[in-house]
C-alpha cells in the first residue's frame, strides 16, 4: 500500500493525482494504525516548519514516520516534508525535526546574492554530486537532470546526504538521501514529466514489506 501522509499541512490533492496518474492509488490518512500497513509513505508539507513538527508529535504521526522509516520501507518528503527529515530547522527559532537525515535547515537569505528573489519561486535544473552513485529516485536522468519546480525560502545545509542540488545564485541543496529514506525540496508533482519520473522510480523501489 502507498500512503500519504496527512497531517493538516500541505495540498494533498496534486500529489493524490500525480500518482493516480502513474496508476498508483495512494490512501491519504491520518491514522497510524492505517500508515503502518503502508509499503512506501510520502510526507509531504508546505508552510513553516515549526508549526508543522507541532503537528507531527500532537498527533502522534511522527513516530509513525520514525517507525515507517526503522523498519527500512521507502519514505520520501516533500518541500517541508523533507526538511522535516532533517535534525532541526532555525526557521522563527529552533526546532526539532525527525531525524532521520544528518543537517540543518537555514534560510537561504545569506547565501543567495543581492537581487535573488525570496523565497525562490520557479523552474530550475537539478545537477548530481559527481564521485557519488545516482540515487535510485533519479535513475535514468541524464547529467544535468531536467528541471523541477521549487517554492522555498530555507535549505538543507551541513547535510553529508545530499543526492541532487540545483544552482540559485548559490549551490542549494535539491534532494537528501539515505538508504530507504529520501527527500525533495522542489515539488515532483507540479514538475511535470520529470516529476512524475521521480515519483514512479519512488513508488517502484523494493522494502521489506513492499
Amino acid at each position: 500500500m502507498l500512503a500519504i501522509v496527512d497531517y493538516g499541512v500541505g495540498n494533498l490533492f496534486s500529489l493524490q493525482s500525480s500518482l493516480r496518474y502513474l496508476g498508483y492509488e495512494a490512501v491519504v490518512s491520518g491514522e497510524p494504525d492505517v500508515l503502518a500497513r503502508a509499503g512506501h509513505l510520502i510526507l509531504p508539507g508546505v508552510g513553516a516548519f515549526g508549526d508543522a513538527a507541532k503537528k507531527l508529535s500532537d498527533t502522534g504521526l511522527d513516530k509513525a514516520v520514525l517507525r515507517h522509516a526503522d523498519a527500512g520501507k521507502p519514505l520520501l518528503g516533500i518541500c517541508l516534508g523533507m526538511q522535516l527529515l532533517l535534525e532541526r530547522s532555525f526557521e522563527y527559532g529552533e526546532h526539532k525535526g525527525l531525524g532521520l537525515i544528518a543537517g540543518d535547515v537555514v534560510s537561504m537569505e545569506p547565501v543567495v546574492p543581492e537581487g535573488y528573489k525570496i523565497p525562490h519561486i520557479g523552474w530550475n535544473i537539478l545537477h548530481f554530486p559527481a564521485g557519488k552513485p545516482r540515487s535510485p529516485i533519479f535513475r535514468g536522468f541524464w547529467e544535468g537532470g531536467g528541471h523541477v519546480y521549487f517554492v522555498h525560502s530555507y535549505y538543507a545545509d551541513r547535510c553529508p546526504d545530499v543526492i541532487a542540488t540545483t544552482e540559485y545564485g548559490a549551490e542549494l541543496t535539491a534532494a537528501v538521501g539515505r538508504e530507504n529514506v529520501f527527500g525533495c525540496q522542489f515539488h515532483p508533482e507540479k514538475s511535470g514529466p520529470i516529476g512524475l519520473q521521480i515519483l514512479k522510480a519512488f513508488c517502484e523501489l523494493e522494502g521489506p514489506s513492499c
